[in-house]
């Protein structure tokens, strides 16, 4: 089984990594993103933590960053994805994302 990982900031500040591994999507923010003054939460359903987040479907909010309609097309066509590969499309794709969060694949 595959396991891809990808580095999580938020306004450029490497705030957690977010994996697919046996099956489960994982969410943990680094100790030391915490502890940063003013440190904000990747999203509403995300709250600040030290415990990981772990779901067997890749998390809403993250799976939101994944361009959709024709963008989706052209990624899919250009690098041959499956459109079912949350994860992979997730590291390719939003790097730059709109708004304050990105992911850059490990």
């Amino acid at each position: 089984m595959s396991h891809k990982r990808g580095k999580v900031l938020v306004d450029n500040k490497f705030a957690g990594v977010i994996e697919e591994r046996e099956g489960l999507f994982i969410f943990k923010y680094e100790e030391s993103y915490l502890k940063l003054e003013g440190a904000l939460a990747v999203s509403l359903t995300l709250p600040l933590r030290s415990a990981p987040y772990q779901q067997k479907t890749m998390f809403p909010f993250f799976d939101g960053l994944i361009p959709e309609g024709w963008l989706l097309n052209i990624i899919e066509g250009h690098w041959k994805m499956n459109p079912r590969d949350r994860m992979g499309l997730l590291l390719l794709a939003c790097k730059d994302c709109i708004g304050n969060v990105s992911v850059e694949a490990l």
